[in-house]
């Protein structure tokens, strides 16, 4: 599934926290968003390059639209149906998409056995 190969793209990386919410159980917007944390402007670069490079080697998929990448503060990458969303620790913890959707099951990525979180 995209959503997986991104967030193990994204923990290749380092990133931390790193959550698959099925958003579309609960809205039409996109049917996963992924979330992650880099810890600086370069980590959430390489975070980008590595999931944009797997996704497009393993799946010839290319994002649909790119926002953010020059401040990379919050970088998102929009799939259409997966939509991926790179934080700096302080503006993830602004926006706080887990409480905005916390409906949507999430499932949060350790790059080990998954755990889901309500």
């Amino acid at each position: 599934m995209l959503a997986h190969l991104a967030a193990e793209a994204a923990l290749s990386k380092k990133a931390e926290a790193v959550v698959v919410m099925n958003i579309g159980s609960v809205s039409t917007v996109a049917d996963f968003f992924v979330l992650c944390t880099g810890a600086s402007d370069n980590q959430i670069r390489a975070i980008q390059e590595s999931i944009e490079k797997r996704l497009h080697e393993e799946v010839r998929e290319k994002p649909w639209h790119r926002e953010g990448q020059e401040h990379r503060q919050w970088v998102c990458l929009d799939y259409v149906d997966v939509v991926i969303h790179i934080f700096s620790p302080e503006l993830r913890a602004f926006y706080d998409l887990e409480r905005l959707w916390n409906d949507a099951p999430c499932e949060l990525v350790t790059g080990e056995a998954e755990e889901v979180v309500q």
